[in-house]
Parts: structure tokens; sequence; C-alpha cells
């Protein structure tokens, strides 16, 4: 199978961040990995592999080599994406007739483009039990809902543009008078309406991703902002090898609010991975000081491509394309420095892996993204990379066949080097 229909699967069993944990944990638990738990004592063995999941929706794993590492090589991309998140107590009867979802919006989205298009739900419920409450997951898996637009007779400037209100315009329609979402909910989880205590549900584009052009060269699907990136780094660290370095996949949630969580990029949950790792080695502070100092993070999110429609909206002189290979992103909301850049791109020289520089627009500020903020709590060489794409945030997004082929060959180079600083800044890459 291509990497472009694996993505298309790993896209599509991931309808939320807790989705996509549950995904990893199945790819891990697969490959020979072992779960531990944060609230457990940990003790590793040189040569296996480990991951954590912190509050379900983010999860870490690494190789362990052995007990007197060189550093720590991390890829962090996140696995939440902008969408519709379900109220609690949601129906808003209408009329006698109709009943609609109350929502609220999750992240930066483009509203409009959320309208006339099949959705469906997913995510986690607390159930109560005998003992306690336990999460469960749950996916409906079918067109459940969609947001009905305002037909251009009842609008006329509709093409002029309209300004939608997430609390009257974008609220999606359900059923008739007796709809219930709880009881639809519960159900699919295989629970009791009754027994569930609270939930965290989430609507979704149910397209599967496809393939288009005249060369078949793009792709378009949801979520591909992040999770190309988020594949193209699980895919990557299970293929490579590397004798010397802890080599971590880090999934992060929350990204598109901020990240300040306790499962997000601004969160301990990293630094807290990387101590346990140094202590189960038996490091002293300053040799897991100098482990970290020697370590290096590709902060990975996708970036912008030109736009065929929108040239003039992407930076004069630095510009990405589809099909153009690995983006290396530049801003001052970024973490990537011209050390950092240059010592990637050298490593994907090596690899033959084509890279592209991105920077925008001087009037036009970007997003910020991961790197930055994972270095508040843990201090990092770090360069954010990612994969040239159209349409970020829309329901359905667009980018190159080739690039995601293009990531897994940089990544997999990364995990497999070695990368030593002198005092004369010399940068040797192993």
């Amino acid at each position: 199978m291509s990497y472009t229909e694996k993505l298309f699967d790993f896209i599509e069993s991931s309808p939320t961040a807790c989705h996509t944990v549950e995904t990893l944990r199945e790819i891990l638990l697969g490959a020979g990995f072992t779960e531990l738990y944060e609230q457990q004592p940990w003790e590793l063995e040189p040569g296996n592999g480990y991951f954590t999941a912190r509050s379900m929706t983010s999860l870490i794993a690494f190789r362990y080599p052995k007990k007197g590492f060189h550093a720590f090589s991390i890829v962090a991309p996140h696995g939440d994406a902008p969408c519709f998140k379900i109220k609690e107590s949601p129906e808003i009867r209408v009329d006698g007739r109709y009943t609609k979802l109350n929502t609220e919006v999750y992240g930066g989205m483009q509203l409009g483009l959320w309208t006339d298009r099949p959705l469906s739900a997913a995510g986690r419920l607390l159930v109560r039990t005998e003992r306690g409450v336990r999460a469960v997951l749950c996916d409906l898996k079918r067109d459940l809902f969609l947001i009905p637009g305002l037909a251009i007779h009842m609008n006329r400037e509709v093409n002029s543009g309209v300004k939608l209100d997430p609390q009257k315009d974008t609220l999606p329609l359900l059923g008739g008078e007796e709809a219930d979402f709880l009881r639809l909910a519960a159900e699919s989880a295989g629970v009791r309406k009754e027994d569930v205590l609270s939930y965290d549900l989430y609507a979704y584009n149910r397209a599967r991703g496809t393939v288009f052009g005249e060369k078949e060269e793009f792709i378009a699907a949801p979520k591909l902002d992040d999770l190309e990136c988020a594949f193209s780094a699980v895919t990557a660290f299970l293929k490579a090898e590397n004798p010397e370095n802890v080599t971590v996949c880090a999934v992060f949630d929350n990204e598109e609010i901020g990240s300040m969580t306790r499962q997000g990029a601004d969160s301990s949950f990293l630094s807290d991975v990387l101590a346990r790792v140094c202590h189960a080695s038996g490091l002293s502070e300053e040799e897991k000081l100098r482990a970290v100092a020697g370590s290096f993070l590709l902060s990975a999110d996708n970036a912008h491509a030109v736009h065929p429609n929108y040239a003039d909206k992407s930076d004069p002189t630095n510009r990405c394309y589809l099909n153009g290979g690995v983006a290396v992103k530049h801003s001052t909301r970024y973490a990537t420095d011209a050390v950092t850049a240059a010592v990637f791109q050298r490593i994907c020289e090596k690899a033959e892996v084509p890279t592209q520089t991105y920077f925008n627009r001087s009037d036009l500020p970007g997003g910020s993204t991961l790197g930055n903020l994972s270095n508040t709590h843990v201090s990092l060489p770090t360069v954010d990379i990612g994969l040239p794409q159209l349409s970020m945030h829309s329901p359905y997004e667009t980018a190159g066949r080739l690039d995601v082929e293009y990531m897994v060959r940089a990544m997999s180079a990364f995990y497999s080097s070695v990368i030593s600083c002198d005092r004369n800044n010399f940068f040797e890459i192993c």
C-alpha cells in the first residue's frame, strides 16, 4: 500500500485527538512497544521502545538504545484540528419540527466551508461505574447531521461576503422534534445514556481523502494540518534506527487553541518524559542537562503553499509549492534560526530530500506552532518544518502527493543522525 492510502487510512481512523492517540497506540503496540503510565514507576530496558499518553489526547513514544545515550532526537507534530465542539445539553428545538445542535468553535475555522456537507461526531464519553468513572471512545461513523446553508434567494448579497455568527448560522441540523443526540452517542459506544456524566464530542467531516490532478499529483483530505505530519513522524520513527540517541515521537493536543493545557506543547509533558528517561537511565543532573543540550527538535506543522488564485499572498522571494519538498519555516513566531535551519537542510541534502524555505509576507503574520511553546519548558535547538498545503483550516485541505514521502525520508534521516557541536560551532552530523 502506498503512503497516500496509508495516510488516508490514518486520517479516517483519527476523527478526534483522542482517536489519533488510540490509532498511534495500536500502531505502537503492534510494533512491540510497551505502554508506560505517568502514575507508575518506569523501568527501561536498552533496545526497547516505550510510549505514554496524557489525558488520552497526547502521546509521546521513544526508543531507548542504551543507558549512556548521547542525546534526544525529537519530532513533534499535533493531533488536533479546527472543528465544532458539541456542547452538553445540545438539542435546540425549532417550531416543533426540527432539532439542531448547540456547538462552539474549536480553533481557527473558515465557518462557511463547513456548510452543506455531511458530518458525524466523535470523541469520548465519561461514564459512571460502580467504582468511579471511566472514559469510553465514541465515533458515530455515519452521516449524522449537516449545517444547512441559506439559499441565495434569502440573501442576495451572499457572494459579496457574509459574516457568519457561530451561535446562530452554523448550528447543525440533527433531526426531527424528538432527536436525542446523547442517546445516539451512548448507543454507538455501547453504554447507557443515563450513565454518561460528561463528554468531549466534536463534529468532523467524514469524506475520505482523494487523489486528483492531471497526473494524480495532488491529494485532498480532512485534517492534513497536522495529521500529515503526525503520520509521517510515526512512520519515520518506526523505520529509523539510532544506536546513540533516544528517538522521540511526541504528538500533542490543543495546538489549534494555543497549547496551554496539561497535554499541550506548552505543558510539562515533554520535559517530564525526558526527565524520567534520564532518571531511569541513572543520569546525574549534570548528565541530564548535557543530554538535553545535545538534543534537537523538529517542530512539525504544515506550511502555506503558494495559492494558484492568490499568489500575491505569499512572500515575494521565499515561496513554497506543492510537491516541492519539505518547507523549513522561518518567522519571529517560530523557533527556527539560521543554525537549526542549516543543520536540518544538511540532513535532507544527505538524504536527497528537497527542501523549500518559507517566510510569511511581512504584512500577513502567520500563526504560531509547537516549537517556541515547548522550548519554554525544555530548551532545545529547534527547527520548524512542515509540508506545503492549500486551504489550511478548511474541513477538506489540499497537498502534494510526493511530499508525504519526502517528509518520511527527511524525518527518517533525522532520526538516524547524531548531531554534535564543538566549541567552534562546528556541527558534525553522523
